[in-house]
């Protein structure tokens, strides 16, 4: 991808966030509603990690608690993988596919634990489709 296409052009701007004090139930309920599989999770609405379907999967096939017991903070992944919004989608989607992240959270450079969106394996498929289209 030589253009050097920004991951901002691609990603979900703003997305839902979850805080980890809330439960697996309430982050299924979240998803569910958003139709997505990733949430940032936050605490005093600063980034503290995500929370991925997958995870939730995991978690409930291997904890024999309810979901609505389970907290959210004891699940998430608490470093997630961040860019900046003018990160090269190549970049990001390369050290994705490397690391098996199913997602990034874009956030600002300035202020690194606020989220400014999502950027997910299916926006960089989206982004390769319409390089091979444009290149015909």
């Amino acid at each position: 991808m030589a253009d050097h296409i920004p991951v901002r052009q691609y990603m979900t701007v703003l997305p839902e966030t979850i805080d980890e004090s809330l439960t697996l139930a309430d982050a299924k309920d979240r998803m569910y509603r958003m139709g997505g599989h990733h949430l940032p999770v936050v605490s005093d609405g600063k980034l503290v990690g995500i929370l991925s379907h997958g995870d939730i999967a995991v978690a409930e096939s291997v904890i024999s608690v309810p979901s609505e017991e389970i907290l959210v903070s004891k699940v998430m992944t608490p470093v997630p993988f961040t860019c900046g919004p003018e990160a090269h989608v190549e970049a990001v989607a390369r050290e994705m596919a490397q690391h098996h992240y199913g997602s990034t959270i874009v956030v600002d450079r300035e202020h690194p634990a606020k989220v400014l969106g999502v950027f997910t394996t299916t926006d960089a498929l989206r982004a390769l489709a319409e390089l091979l289209d444009a290149r015909g």
